[in-house]
């Protein structure tokens, strides 16, 4: 769970970082790296999810 946290929030930051380059400079091809960082955040997040219910079961 702990290396599914690390991952999350590294791919939270690239986005982030991507997402402020499109808003800030203009850069479109920022914006695509941010949209493919978001769907892998959402798959990463819904991992995340089952864990935690998995977890919560224990």
């Amino acid at each position: 769970m702990k290396k599914l946290i690390e991952d999350i929030q590294s791919t939270y930051e690239s986005f982030q970082s991507e997402a402020t380059a499109q808003l800030e400079d203009g850069n479109k091809s920022a914006g695509t790296r941010a949209r493919k960082s978001s769907l892998e955040l959402e798959k990463l997040l819904k991992e995340f999810r089952k864990a935690s219910i998995a977890e919560s079961k224990k």
